[in-house]
């Protein structure tokens, strides 16, 4: 009764986490221009697809195989009764299998919004196919998969702020870094161009479905349907989540005069983030403060990245690398349970040590990897879409369609960037830089 139970659980939380690509795939749209909605769309359903299939095939062995310190090497496309070294016990295989191959599509769908609206489609998938198989699953060996972190450190990364997040951050930098920015994002003086974001309710809509499902991304985690377990999880979760919304705003309000629901909307999504790797060894008033440091780094991490022309247009760097990484260091700050002691309880530097280091070596890895990737294909097929494309929006030139036709059914040319409407069928199409 107890493994059906707990299968229960973990399976209604995995259901969980495949909807939060709903929320992804409405937060990216939302936020990008409305000439290239059909392309977001079509990059977030297709890394559901492409991870799914190869952390099937090769990603869960390399995770939660035998083998060695570094890499599992047992388990490619496991049949129900087979045995993963590393899997646990008390759940069936296949169920935990997608509860951790849904966490594997999560970590490869953060680039997605960091390089949309320039990056070619076939690219990117070959990049999501090596992140989900091989960069992603190796990681998760160290940490879940009884690898080195695991065997040999302290770390604590309860539900993936670094393993999921941090990693997924990482990766989306290294593309930023290697794709550039869209034309047209910085003008000759350095200073960025307004790009704004065409549909903030599919946004709103999208930050809510993301709240929503990270309960069953944290709660899941406890891998036991264990009420005294869970419910501290889910309630530190949610109050992360509403502190670091209400920071970014009143943040954005001091730092800015005005009041910003994008920068509010990530803020939700940063305290998320960053209470991942702590939800089950933070008090609720601590993961408040955790959420709102969370909150403010969001809005100060855009910032930084538009002094440094780094184009990110959903905020998918400052709030999954930047708090993946903030979050994961507040466990050696604030975690007070059992023989997990942070810093302000008397735990001293032990934690927050290896919790740095473990970091380092994750979020290092996955740059590092994720850049040589880029920067290969970048130098040999390309990884951009063509000016002409991303002037005229990738929606009509690469697929063909827009994502809003007319009522007449019809569809029209659209610049992405016209406040009230779109223009009529003939018209030329404006480079949106100018």
């Amino acid at each position: 009764m107890q493994e059906i139970l707990d299968s229960v659980w973990v399976l209604t939380s995995a259901f969980l986490v495949f909807f939060m690509h709903a929320g992804f795939a409405l937060v990216e749209s939302g936020f990008c221009r409305r000439k290239n909605v059909v392309m977001v769309l079509l990059k977030n359903v297709s890394v559901v697809a492409v991870a799914s299939i190869l952390f099937y095939l090769v990603g869960f062995a390399f995770m939660f195989g035998g083998g060695s310190a570094w890499i599992g090497l047992d388990g490619f496309a496991p049949a129900a009764d087979a045995s993963v070294s590393n899997a646990p016990d008390g759940l069936p295989l296949f169920v935990f299998l997608f509860f951790q191959l849904v966490f594997a599509a999560t970590a490869a769908t953060i680039v997605s919004g960091a390089v949309a609206e320039r990056v070619s489609l076939m690219p990117f998938l070959v990049f999501t196919s090596v992140a989900s198989a091989v960069i992603y699953p190796i990681i998760g060996h160290w940490v879940w998969g009884g690898g080195y972190l695991a065997a040999e450190t302290s770390f604590h990364d309860f539900a993936g702020s670094t393993v999921v997040h941090g990693v997924g951050g990482g990766l989306a930098l290294a593309g930023v870094m290697v794709i550039g920015a869209r034309h047209g994002r910085y003008g000759k003086d350095g200073r960025p161009r307004p790009m704004p974001a065409h549909s903030f309710p599919l946004a709103a809509l999208g930050v809510v479905i993301l709240w929503l499902g990270w309960f069953g991304f944290n709660g899941g985690s406890t891998l036991a349907a264990d009420p005294d377990a869970i419910g501290p999880v889910i309630l530190v979760t949610n109050l992360a989540a509403a502190a670091g919304f209400v920071a970014a705003l009143l943040h954005t309000r001091l730092r800015v005069g005005g009041l910003d629901l994008s920068m509010a909307l990530n803020g939700a999504l940063a305290g998320l983030v960053a209470i991942t790797a702590g939800a089950d060894v933070i008090g609720p008033l601590e993961a408040m403060i955790v959420g709102a440091i969370g909150g403010v780094l969001v809005v100060e991490g855009v910032m930084v990245l538009d002094r440094l022309k780094l184009d990110d247009p959903v905020g998918a760097i400052p709030v999954h690398l930047v708090n993946g990484v903030f979050g994961t260091l507040a466990v050696g700050l604030f975690a007070s349970s059992g023989d997990v002691q942070g810093l302000f309880h008397g735990g001293g530097f032990a934690l927050l040590g290896a919790q740095a280091m473990g970091v380092l070596l994750c979020v290092g890895f996955a740059f590092v990897t994720g850049y040589a990737i880029w920067f290969a294909m970048a130098k040999s097929v390309g990884v951009r879409v063509s000016l002409e494309h991303e002037i005229e929006g990738l929606d009509l030139a690469e697929c063909g369609v827009e994502a809003y036709g007319r009522e007449d059914g019809g569809f029209s040319l659209v610049s992405g960037d016209v406040p009230h409407g779109s223009p009529p069928v003939g018209e030329p199409v404006a480079d949106p830089a100018h």
